[in-house]
């Protein structure tokens, strides 16, 4: 497969939905910065989701809460400028959609005109489905994350698959299906077992993105510095890491370090020329300036 050129046809939402419609699997990928963005553009994947999982993965908070709303802006502008091509998310940060619908109206608007995202995200169930509505009333495209919810998983008793018992799976199946009726364009499915999520999938007409959910969901996403091994705090067991470049970073730079202590860098390669008639003549106006 080749990669796709600069000049690729921008993802729609309706892009999305046809996919869905066909079978056809939808990627989606976390970036937080201009290089990341312009790696993902490249790889030819349909979204792009600027994650509240920067704090920990970029910014070294110890969970996801802690971002703030101009934190999410400045890297949603980054990666804004690096990627043409997927369609862009930008995920809401705790407590910017909770405490009032005005204010989730409002700070999802500042995605749009200051992150310069097409879309937003945000996470909840049936409690989120009036804030949903509006925003989307307000001419604004929600994605939905069902399932395990980072931002309130300290309400969950930890990091926790969502969805084993027959009451639990109904509740997110339902959490599921009232997003869907709210007007969310798709929504993220985290940590659920396979067969919820397919049933999920199957009852709802959006797409739905897996993480941790099986391959039976509309389409998958990871976080970019789990893919690339980038972040080695802890690996969830749905991750699969197609490279580790902590140890390559690690290693490139610890022969950087040899280089250096040894003299073998920088080189002559490195290094910019001066001609020699110029040098003769530098030496010799120092020799005068020292007279």
């Amino acid at each position: 497969m080749s990669t796709p050129s600069s000049d690729s046809k921008k993802v729609t939402i309706l892009d999305l939905q046809n996919k869905k419609a066909k079978g056809q699997p939808i990627t989606m990928m976390t970036a937080y910065d201009y290089p990341a963005a312009q790696m993902v553009d490249r790889a030819g994947i349909d979204m792009i989701l600027v994650g509240d999982s920067l704090a920990m993965v970029v910014l070294g908070y110890e969970n996801t809460v802690s971002v703030t709303m101009e934190e999410m802006l400045h890297h949603c502008r980054a990666v804004a400028r690096g990627a043409k091509r997927p369609l862009l998310v930008g995920d809401m940060p705790f407590m910017s959609y909770q405490v009032s619908v005005p204010q989730a109206i409002e700070n999802a608007g500042r995605f749009l005109k200051e992150g310069n995202m097409d879309v937003v995200k945000l996470e909840g169930g049936r409690e989120r489905a009036e804030v949903v509505q509006a925003i989307v009333k307000a001419g604004i495209p929600v994605m939905g994350h069902i399932g395990l919810t980072p931002q309130t998983v300290s309400m969950m008793g930890g990091f926790r698959v969502q969805g084993r018992s027959v009451e639990a799976a109904l509740s997110v199946i339902d959490d599921a299906i009232a997003l869907a009726e709210a007007g969310c364009f798709a929504m993220v499915v985290e940590g659920v077992p396979d067969r919820v999520a397919a049933l999920i999938t199957e009852r709802i007409s959006i797409p739905t993105i897996g993480i941790g959910a099986g391959k039976s969901c509309s389409g998958q996403v990871l976080v970019f510095h789990d893919a690339l091994g980038m972040f080695d705090r802890f690996t969830p067991k749905f991750v699969k890491k197609y490279a580790n470049f902590v140890e390559l970073g690690t290693k490139a730079l610890q022969d950087y370090v040899v280089d250096v202590e040894q003299g073998a860098f920088p080189g002559p390669e490195h290094a910019y020329t001066i001609k020699d008639d110029v040098y003769a003549a530098l030496i010799e106006a120092l020799e005068k300036r020292a007279r």
